[in-house]
């Protein structure tokens, strides 16, 4: 069962963004979605590692905790896209720093190691 801000500790907001933006899969959705509205299909494209039930579950989370929206065109067959929410753009300065803090630490640790093996 997934907690809820509800049962976290109000004090804590990193506690509080973590399980927000937590999840495998979460930070490179929302990076995508930086980019621009997406449709699912899109998505499985650049996250080819997230199989599509995994990929439903992060995007009902995100979509849930008020980060991304769905949007489901009126069409045949029926169009859907996902986009950030005014509150989702907002994570934009620290996805960048998480993608450069990502770069060093591979460059600095994983580097390193996957050298000497």
């Amino acid at each position: 069962m997934t907690r809820r801000k509800d049962d976290l500790h109000l004090d804590c907001p990193i506690e509080v963004t973590l399980d927000v933006i937590g999840g495998k899969w979460k930070g490179m959705v929302l990076y995508q979605l930086m980019l621009g509205a997406a449709r699912f299909n899109e998505l499985r494209r650049v996250i080819p590692g997230a199989t599509q039930r995994m990929l439903t579950l992060q995007l009902r989370e995100l979509e849930r905790d008020g980060v991304i929206t769905r949007t489901v065109y009126p069409e045949v067959p029926p169009r859907v896209e996902y986009d950030l929410t005014p509150l989702g753009r907002e994570l934009g300065p620290l996805l960048d720093l998480m993608e450069q803090w990502g770069e060093r630490y591979r460059a600095e640790v994983r580097g390193p190691i996957a050298e000497a093996g």
